[in-house]
């Protein structure tokens, strides 16, 4: 019986992974033969589905680990993502939040701020070089005005790309609460006297070892907020990692940025391993190495995890909700990853009376 429950897994989780890409698999067969062998390709295709079926096992994480490193912290399907490099710190997104308007009860989600205010004053001293948003969102946005306001954690500068309510499309505005997360977040910032840099450029920056590039931040109108996502672009000691926000292919942004990023060893993949992120032509262009999915595992598309398992040839796929959190440090010309193994769930989602303060979009 458990011979067959196992065989039937196998079988399932193939057709499920290839159904809605089936017109991918002359490609995929042409890069199995040139790039690994045939059999390897289906090998690797037909127990793709052992990674959502077992826990697996990395190092835990302790403190005496090298200065360089990526905390990816356990929220659920949202972004929190730390950088510590040289003694230096700085945060990318701030996981969901707690607080939702009134008339939107469908939003009451399990908030995380509380948790990743005490572990930035734990971890960082509540000290932040800067902090980014990638985009409107509240699971990417949601927890920094609760972070920023809180009077033990400074932030010296903030980078979020102007957001316009009436350039969204009517989905957007009416159904998610993108409008009011930007003004509290923007409106925070500016209570604290933190600058916000709201143009960008592709001109790399520093935090203590590592080189940062921002990429997707020019300011073009789009009617899907995930395709106006943020990526970050994180080089150290020879290595290369993407933290790719929510960035889809709408309009086409994947094929783009692909040739602008290239290779790279360690991926965050975009939109929490959903479906309409991670492309084909996205993930053999860079060709990740090892993939961080910022979610539990079960909650990954089986489209997406195979086009990384079969086309991208990732050795490594790690799911924030497997692991308590994960660690990737920067040691030996190499990205090592460790299990963080902790995680509170913050306040529960309470209805309030939302009056968006008035800030200056422009």
């Amino acid at each position: 019986m458990q011979f067959l429950n196992l065989a039937l897994k196998t079988v399932g989780f193939t057709i499920l992974a290839h159904v809605r890409a089936w017109h991918y698999a002359p490609l995929a067969l042409w890069l199995a033969v040139t790039r690994g062998g045939l059999f390897a390709w289906f090998w690797r295709t037909i127990t793709g589905f052992r990674w959502l079926a077992r826990k697996g096992s990395l190092p835990d994480y302790n403190a005496n680990l090298p200065v360089d490193k990526i905390h990816f912290l356990r929220t659920g399907p949202s972004d929190a993502i730390l950088l510590e490099s040289d003694g230096k710190f700085a945060l990318i997104d701030a996981a969901e939040d707690s607080d939702y308007p009134a008339q939107k009860p469908h939003l009451a989600y399990p908030g995380w701020e509380n948790y990743v205010v005490d572990y930035v004053k734990r971890v960082a001293g509540g000290k932040l070089d800067f902090v980014l948003g990638t985009h409107a969102h509240s699971d990417h946005i949601g927890g920094f005005d609760t972070l920023i306001n809180d009077p033990e954690i400074t932030v010296n500068r903030a980078y979020l790309k102007r957001y316009n309510n009436e350039n969204m499309e009517a989905f957007e505005r009416s159904y998610w609460d993108n409008e009011e997360c930007y003004r509290q977040m923007l409106a925070a910032l500016n209570a604290r006297d933190v600058p916000v840099i709201q143009e960008f450029s592709l001109e790399p920056f520093t935090l203590g070892n590592f080189k940062l590039t921002i990429f997707n931040g020019h300011q073009r109108t789009s009617h899907d907020e995930n395709d106006r996502s943020l990526g970050l672009l994180i080089e150290c000691g020879g290595k290369r990692a993407f933290l790719a926000g929510d960035i889809n292919n709408a309009s086409g942004n994947e094929n783009r940025l692909r040739k602008q990023i290239g290779r790279v060893d360690l991926l965050k993949a975009a939109h929490h391993g959903y479906d309409g992120s991670s492309t084909l032509a996205f993930t053999t262009g860079l060709r990740p190495k090892t993939v961080v999915f910022t979610n539990y595992a079960h909650r990954v598309y089986p489209t997406v995890l195979s086009r990384y398992i079969t086309t991208a040839n990732s050795k490594q796929l790690l799911a924030t909700g497997r692991f308590g959190g994960i660690i990737a440090a920067f040691e030996n010309d190499e990205i090592s990853f460790y299990a963080l193994n902790e995680f509170k769930l913050a306040q529960e989602a309470k209805p309030y009376s939302l009056e968006s303060p008035q800030v200056n979009l422009s």
